[in-house]
């Protein structure tokens, strides 16, 4: 097949999956901080296992969170980390919201990070470490996101929904997805295979979760896009009844893929969750996004990849590239000057820009960070085409 024509799959996993409830943990962490000062560092990683949750990392923050001499308010710590395991709905023998047992290791932030990040006299907020982040959009999706990764969240939100709801009180909160389409002539036609494993109670066999899962499939998928019969996998091992972080460990920061494109695009390697805005691994790649987003938005090009890259320290982006895949219809040295004059890309330029210092990050931790709709409260601010039309403007 020539690259116009292919098979492309991505997946998604639920907020149920052990590494998303590290992540929504990590993030809500961040969300509590947030809350009581915008100006709060926050770098928190969460391991989950069997009825046990560590948390370790760096802070810095205002009391009652954080001491005067740095010391963390472990008993918040532990009830924000109980509270997110009981939102996801893990009341099992082996993860359970109330009896897990939960460890707080994290501690105030590094002073010589403090010196490279912080404003100081004549000299500008510096970003949070070094790295490349990637933005992405195309026009496959309403969302401006790659179809397999858009179809995947998709399935599993609905399947969240009504577990949640109680409509289908036999599904449990830990699942998988994955969509494989097919491309022709570089536009997707339909779904070649999908694939879907779910958590669900003892009662439960094969048959009976795959015509739970069937209609809400059937449904995301448009219509004449639903896979072959044979090429439609609902718990292909026949047994999902032990799941979360007690049949697998959690990180946070696993699942940076699914975050973003579903491999659709390139990842500079960075996670997103349990990090403050001024950390450029998320706020810069929400940056990225949101520029790529607009330009595709505006009609300039039907795919854009964008590329930043930082200097701990450094207030200024080293480097800016765009990548219209042959699509566009400027000259794309031009659309980045234009970019960066619409947009300050310093870490305090985005977090402004954007109005990142806000708790909104609790909500990002599953079904991705990309192809959301915008928030009232600023959530998910990155998915705004504000800047289209004076795009299409200066072009």
């Amino acid at each position: 097949m020539s690259r116009a024509d292919h098979l492309f799959t991505s997946e998604s996993v639920s907020e149920g999956h052990p590494d998303k409830v590290s992540d929504r943990i990590s993030d809500a962490i961040v969300d509590a901080f947030l809350a009581a000062d915008p100006l709060s560092r926050v770098a928190c990683e969460t391991l989950c296992t069997t009825n046990r949750i560590v948390l370790a990392g760096e802070v810095r923050g205002p009391d009652p969170l954080v001491d005067a001499q740095g010391n963390v308010n472990k008993t918040r710590m532990e009830e924000i980390a109980r509270q997110s395991v009981k939102d996801i709905g893990y009341e099992q023998e082996g993860f359970h919201w109330q009896h897990a047992d939960v460890e707080v290791y994290l501690h105030g932030q590094s002073a010589d990070i403090a010196i490279g990040v912080d404003a100081a006299g004549n000299k500008d907020e510096g970003a949070g470490d070094q790295g490349i982040m990637f933005g992405y959009a195309c026009n496959e999706t309403d969302s401006l996101m790659p179809a397999p990764i858009h179809l995947s969240h998709a399935i599993l939100r609905s399947l969240a929904d009504v577990r949640h709801s109680g409509a289908e009180p036999g599904l449990l909160p830990d699942s998988k997805s994955q969509v494989t389409l097919r491309y022709v002539d570089g536009k997707p036609v339909g779904a070649t295979s999908v694939v879907v494993s779910t958590q669900h109670t003892e009662n439960l066999s094969q048959d009976d979760v795959r015509e739970i899962v069937r209609p809400h499939v059937e449904t995301i998928l448009k219509n004449g896009w639903m896979c072959p019969e044979d090429e439609f996998y609902v718990n292909p091992t026949g047994r999902f009844v032990i799941g979360g972080p007690d049949g697998d460990a959690g990180l946070t920061g696993r699942k940076i893929i699914v975050d973003t494109y579903g491999g659709a695009a390139p990842h500079g390697g960075g996670a997103f969750s349990g990090k403050d805005p001024t950390k450029v691994d998320r706020s810069a790649a929400y940056a990225a996004r949101y520029l790529a987003k607009n330009v595709v938005a505006s009609g300039i090009a039907e795919r854009c990849t964008l590329q930043l890259a930082y200097a701990i320290g450094v207030s200024k982006p080293l480097s800016v590239y765009i990548d219209t895949h042959g699509t566009g219809e400027v000259d794309e040295d031009k659309l980045v000057a234009t970019l960066c004059e619409m947009v300050d890309l310093s870490p305090r330029g985005i977090r402004e820009h954007l109005k990142l210092s806000r708790p909104i990050y609790a909500r990002t931790a599953a079904y991705g960070h990309f192809g959301r709709e915008a928030d009232p409260d600023g959530g998910f601010s990155w998915e705004k085409t504000d800047l289209a039309d004076a795009l299409k403007a200066a072009f």
